[in-house]
């Protein structure tokens, strides 16, 4: 279903490992398909935990964030803009244990933030 630009889905358990599918099971979500930043973002009313996913193939979590906050995400002009301004460096955030990493860098540690 698409509103406001948004592609809104909602997820199932496919893909990605069986902890992955699990969590997402349960998450509300929309997708950005203009967004050269973000592909999607889900969210879980009973943990308030929203998960990012960007086009670098990247994901984190993002720990304590309320509802109204994914919701304005969601219907936000900039996916990209919003997360800069309303979402990074503002919630505890960890990137998704459970994803795997390819390339020349994917045994490496991200720095502590």
């Amino acid at each position: 279903m698409t509103r406001f630009g948004v592609d809104w889905i909602r997820l199932g358990a496919q893909g990605g490992t069986i902890d992955s599918a699990a969590r997402c099971a349960a998450m509300r979500a929309c997708r950005f398909p203009k967004s050269a930043m973000i592909e999607r973002v889900c969210y879980d009313d009973a943990a308030q935990t929203m998960s990012i996913a960007f086009r670098s193939a990247i994901k984190y979590f993002y720990y304590d964030v309320p509802e109204p906050v994914f919701a304005a995400f969601c219907q936000a002009a900039s996916a990209g803009t919003f997360f800069n301004e309303q979402i990074k460096g503002r919630f505890r955030c960890q990137r998704d244990p459970d994803r795997r990493r390819f390339g020349p860098n994917a045994n490496l540690e991200l720095p502590a933030r």
